[in-house]
């Protein structure tokens, strides 16, 4: 096998996948990117679609590599021992290497009487699509209640009221903030008119959620944006996942069953221990994984990945936000940026993503990325914990 003539499947065109993509075609291979999509879905603008004033998509021939191959189908099975991946079509792709890069969605459990059957997920196109019809048909003063008190549900919540919509935010507030930070949003949320309230729902009706506190609130639509998970595709193929089915690998993003397949972005799960599903780990992870397969390919020994995550980017509508800066282990420090200078820097880092996206398809290995934690010592600390009585 040599780089001219590897064949390189990469299933899922989202931010690590298109990264992949474009990394492997600049080295040689031969790529296939499989989607089931004909666009690039913006995920961190799906809120703005769902009040209107944004479309998140991209055509593919503005990001993609010309010598990359789309297909757009979905991947139903990945058989590892023949080296094939089955489509929805019924075609097969055989591949020398596979980049698994399907990315995540959203998760309404099961557990919460009527939220799978009347909740609207914000995760994936066709859920804020559906989300926006619901909006469309509803007066402004309609009550809205965005469940999920996380990065997604603050965005959402911000969007839905600065349009003037009526909203209730219910979940723990900004739980990945420092203190000063969850100031800032909470701040600003109030400024919007959302009301607050951390508890649960243990309940979701056509018109009402019911709250672990005994309340019981009107919701015309009710938002859930509390949880994720990944497709099957890896578990349903018989690959090792970890408990929600990210395919588990090694620190090369190898998976640890197969060494001619490698992951990226929210659907890999390095040593059991993944970093936090976002684009700004999807697009380093994605250009270390194409890192390793070109690597193989070349046959030299692939390197660890490493990823600095230094930020958290909080839209709170168009004329707020909130930049939370982060160790590069992830966790808060207590500097941040308020108020519209947050809005500026994080509409230039989501106009950035696609940037460094459309940089790496004119010169492949142009996206680079600071270093980040060293893992060893957090691999290690768990190790410990899982050996001991």
């Amino acid at each position: 096998m040599t780089e001219k003539t590897a064949r390189v499947v990469v299933i899922g065109g989202g931010y690590a996948g298109v990264m992949a993509a474009n990394r492997i075609q600049g080295g040689g291979a031969t790529v296939t990117l499989v989607n089931p999509r004909t666009k690039f879905v913006e995920r961190i603008r799906l809120h703005q679609l769902a009040i209107q004033n944004d479309d998140a998509i991209e055509e593919f021939a503005t990001l993609l590599n010309p010598g990359v191959r789309l297909v757009v189908d979905g991947a139903e099975r990945i058989d590892a021992a023949a080296h094939t991946v089955a489509l929805a079509s019924g075609a097969t792709l055989a591949y020398d290497y596979l980049v698994y890069a399907v990315g995540s969605t959203g998760a309404v459990p099961a557990g919460v009487p009527g939220a799978r059957e009347f909740a609207y997920p914000l995760s994936e196109l066709e859920q804020a699509e559906r989300l926006r019809a619901r909006l469309a048909d509803l007066h402004v003063s309609a009550p809205i209640v965005v469940v999920g008190g996380g990065l997604t549900g603050i965005e959402a919540a911000s969007e839905f009221a600065e349009a003037g919509r009526s909203v209730t935010l219910v979940g723990e507030l900004g739980p990945s903030l420092s203190e000063p930070g969850r100031r800032s949003v909470a701040k600003r949320l109030h400024k919007l008119g959302v009301a607050v309230i951390e508890t649960m729902v243990t309940e979701v009706t056509g018109s009402e959620v019911a709250l672990a506190d005994g309340r019981r609130l009107p919701s015309a639509a009710t938002v859930w944006t509390a949880g994720f998970g990944v497709p099957g595709l890896a578990a349903d193929s018989g690959l090792a996942t970890d408990g929600i089915g990210r395919l588990l690998t090694d620190e090369t993003l190898t998976s640890i069953d197969n060494p001619y397949i490698v992951a990226a972005g929210d659907a890999a799960a390095p040593s059991g221990l993944p970093y936090r599903m976002s684009c700004q780990a999807g697009l380093p992870l994605g250009a270390q994984a194409a890192n390793t397969v070109l690597s193989r390919i070349g046959g030299v020994e692939a390197a660890d990945a490493s990823v600095p995550m230094s930020a958290q980017c909080i839209s709170l509508g168009r004329r707020g936000g909130t930049l939370q800066f982060q160790h590069k282990d992830d966790t808060p420090t207590n500097l941040y940026v308020g108020g519209r200078a947050g809005a500026l820097i994080k509409e230039q880092v989501c106009r950035w993503t696609l940037k460094w996206m459309r940089g790496e398809a004119v010169k492949p290995g142009s996206y680079k990325s600071q270093k980040g934690p060293d893992r060893k010592a957090a691999l290690a600390a768990r190790e410990s914990e899982t050996m001991a009585p």
